[in-house]
């Protein structure tokens, strides 16, 4: 059963580049416990959002609402200890650390030592509980090796590792699926139902809508910076207006 208070609240929120409206006047609401999945051709403002959300950019005008508390234009490092982490895009380890030692600024992290209480315990045998958690097989000593040598689907969910660890109560995944095979998508989706069962809350910027639409419980459509279409995903689908934007692109 879901919250009625919503724990995401986004109001009117803008970001202009120049003079390039990279968001435009976006509205919505999440709530606990859903999965919202934001789509769009390329350059439609969705990873512009994340980063408003995340304080990676600085609004232009509007307002980011978590559990109450305006958060608008707060730096990162604040909004993560409130309980909001992120994937990127690209991904960028530490290359030249293995896979588990690439865990180590998680688990080091101040929210994380307040969740604990003080005691952060053997963060190596966390990190190597939370690789495996995410599909690192810990026989294969996968998570013992350099992050330089590891494939895309690795890199991937050593993305996601890191975003685990910080325990949010909103896990926002920034085109986790792009680069993967479908073998590798099919084998993480299981992952993301499984923080679902959990409490998490999820929003991920897709363009493997087909993947996207079998976990998602809403969608919103951007296009230009704008929302033109919100709701169930088969549903805004069949929108006139989001079949011209993906035309030619999807």
């Amino acid at each position: 059963m879901m919250n009625e208070t919503p724990l995401l609240e986004v109001y009117k929120l803008s970001k202009s580049f120049g003079g390039v409206h990279a968001v435009t006047l976006l509205n919505f609401e999440l709530r606990k416990g859903e999965l919202l999945g934001i789509i769009g051709p390329n350059g439609s403002g969705k990873t512009t959002t994340v980063n408003l959300i995340t304080g990676f950019v600085k609004a232009t005008s509007g307002r980011v609402v978590y559990k109450g508390q305006e958060i608008t234009s707060w730096a990162p490092y604040k909004i993560v200890r409130l309980g909001i982490a992120r994937t990127f895009q690209m991904v960028k380890p530490f290359y030249q650390l293995p896979a588990f030692k690439n865990m180590i600024i998680p688990l080091y992290s101040p929210r994380v030592k307040q969740l604990a209480g003080g005691k952060y315990g053997d963060r190596n045998a966390v990190a190597l509980d939370l690789l495996e958690e995410v599909g690192f097989e810990r026989d294969a000593q996968v998570a013992y090796k350099v992050a330089s040598v590891l494939p895309q689907g690795y890199l991937k969910r050593l993305e996601l590792a890191k975003a685990i660890a910080l325990q949010p109560d909103l896990l926002i995944l920034d085109e986790l699926f792009s680069g993967l095979s479908l073998a590798e998508v099919a084998s993480i989706v299981p992952i993301i139902e499984k923080l679902l069962q959990e409490g998490k809350t999820i929003i991920m910027i897709e363009h493997r809508l087909k993947e996207l639409f079998r976990i998602a419980s809403r969608v919103i459509v951007l296009n230009y910076g704008m929302k033109i279409a919100e709701g169930p995903p088969n549903q805004v689908m069949e929108s006139d207006e989001v079949k011209k934007a993906y035309l030619g692109s999807e």
